[in-house]
This record gives C-alpha cells, structure tokens and sequence, in this order.
C-alpha cells in the first residue's frame, strides 16, 4: 500500500500485505505482456492552457468487441469477437474517502452504496437529505470494460463506483465542510457494450496528491453494496495539460495550481510505481475545454 503524508489514518496490516500481493500479480501480468510484444505508449506531456479548446489522448493496447448471434437447425449461438490486446488496471488504494463500508466516519460505517439513490449517470448532485450542487467544470466520462481473461472481452452487467473531489480538493461525507453532502459519487451498471457514462465535474488537485478520479469494479448490482464484493480498485490519473488548462483559467480551482506545480504522476505515491504503459491505461482521452466542459473515454481492463 502506498501511505500519504495526509492521510488521516492507516489502513492497517492486513491491507498492506493485500496490497503488495496485488502489486506482484500485476507486475507478473505486465511482465506477460511485454514477453507477447506489447509496447508501453506515451503519456500526454505536460502544459499549461488558457481556457481555449484542448484536447488530450493516452495510448494504451486497447481492443475493439463485437458480438452477434447466428441461427442454425433451430440454434441459436452468441459469439463474441475482440481485437488487440489489453492491460489489466493496476490495483490501487481506495484511499482514506471511499464511503464503501471500508472505515467510518464519527465511529459510524461510512457506506454509501447501500443508500438509496447511488445508482445514477449525473453525480454532480447530493440525494437524500440534501439536494446541493457541486460547482465546477463540467465532465462527460464513459468507462469501457473489458475483461482481459476473455481476449478483453466487453464486460456487460458490472456495476461500476466512481467517486472524486470536489474543485477545492475536499470529499463528500469526510471532509468538514462537504460532511453533509454526498455528492461526487454514483454507481451504474455497464450495458451490453460494457460501457457506462458519468456526468460530474472536473476534480481539483489538493496537495500532495496529482489529479485522479478513483473507482472500483464489482461484479454485478447486487453485489456493488460492501467493498469486499469488489474485483478491482483503482484510480484514473487526468491528463496534465487539461488540468493546467482548467485549474489557471476555470473559477474555483485557484489553490490547484500551486498544488499541480509540486506533484507529477512520477512522484504522486499512489501512481509513482507504474509503468508508462499502465499509465497510459489509467488516463482517459478528454476534449473539450474550460468554459463548456469535457467529454472523455477511458478502457478499464479488468481480470474478471
């Protein structure tokens, strides 16, 4: 497990040993696919921006499915075909703020996805008792899941929990002053193109750590209630330019420029040990720009 300095607590023994076993079977995972031919992909480099249209791509190996279904003698077959290959997600760290039922908050569970209302696309909202609205620039992000122990097969009917900071870097639920709003956070459903999309903002940069988005993979919607049904955590690192390009022209991202300027996915702790290829993976395309929003891609391989 990768700790950060400001962090509210540690997350104990037992998570550390998990943590260093996910991190062996990755890198064994890597391994195998660098034998096979694969060749790591650049990361987006690095600039600044002023507000106008900006765009930003990551190159992963990637891959392409389609299914369809054949009738003969009165049998009908499904086939699933797929191109390319893929990277399964590094394991990462929830973090201190997950609201998975992982710790608590004020000595009480903080678990989210048992409350009614998680499951939706728009996440800029609190549901429940409060109704409020994160500010910020808006994202449009769909998440493609492939299941790389099929030939990176789309992975239908998972159930899939992101959740982020707000434009000044606090978390809902956690952090004092967004303590009594639960938004930024939302469960959905892949549909039968393994595909599921997310309408939120663009997160700020708080110090200490580079700009992500974290979110976990369950199995299905009934099992995405209690984060020990999960099959993978992980993290989504923004592309640098765009966060330059947001954070020095958008209103309320003020104290993320400094935060930017001391922190690179080289030395952020929880990104800082992956290969250029597996960061690659972790980044999403995004287009688009400060004044009217991102719209964004990104494949999640997961060894289901």
């Amino acid at each position: 497990m990768k700790n950060s300095p400001y962090h509210d607590h540690d997350l104990g023994l037992q998570h550390d040993l998990e943590r260093i076993a996910a991190q062996t079977r990755q890198r064994r995972r890597v391994l195998s696919w660098l034998v096979a031919g694969g060749s790591a992909a650049l990361v987006a480099a690095c600039g600044g921006g002023d507000g106008s249209s900006t765009s930003s791509s990551s190159s992963s190996t990637g891959s392409t499915g389609s299914s369809g279904t054949t009738t003969t003698g009165g049998t009908t077959t499904t086939t699933t075909t797929t191109t390319g290959t893929c990277l399964a997600d590094p394991e990462e760290t929830q973090g201190p703020y997950p609201a998975d039922g992982s710790n608590t908050v004020n000595g009480q569970a903080a678990n989210v996805l048992n409350q009614s209302g998680i499951v939706r696309s728009d996440i800029r909202s609190s549901f429940g008792s409060s109704t409020n609205t994160a500010p910020g620039v808006p994202l449009a992000l769909t998440l493609n899941v492939v299941n790389t122990n099929q030939s990176c097969a789309v992975l239908a009917g998972a159930a899939i929990y992101i959740w982020h900071c707000t434009r000044d870097g606090n978390y809902s639920i956690y952090s004092s002053s967004v303590a009594n709003e639960n938004f930024l956070r939302g469960v959905q459903v892949t549909d039968s193109s393994g595909k599921a999309t997310f309408t939120t903002i663009f997160p700020g940069c708080y110090s200490g750590r580079y700009p992500h988005i974290h979110f976990e993979v369950y199995p299905s919607l009934a099992m995405a209630t209690l984060y020990t049904n999960k099959i993978l955590t992980s993290q989504m690192a923004l592309p640098r330019d765009i966060c330059s390009s947001v954070y020095s022209s958008a209103t309320g991202y003020s104290a993320s420029v400094n935060n930017l300027s001391s922190v690179t996915v080289d030395n952020d702790n929880v990104f800082g040990d992956n290969t250029d290829a597996q960061i690659a993976l972790m980044t999403p395309s995004l287009s688009g720009d400060a004044t009217n929003g991102f719209t964004g891609t990104i494949t999640i391989g997961v060894p289901a």
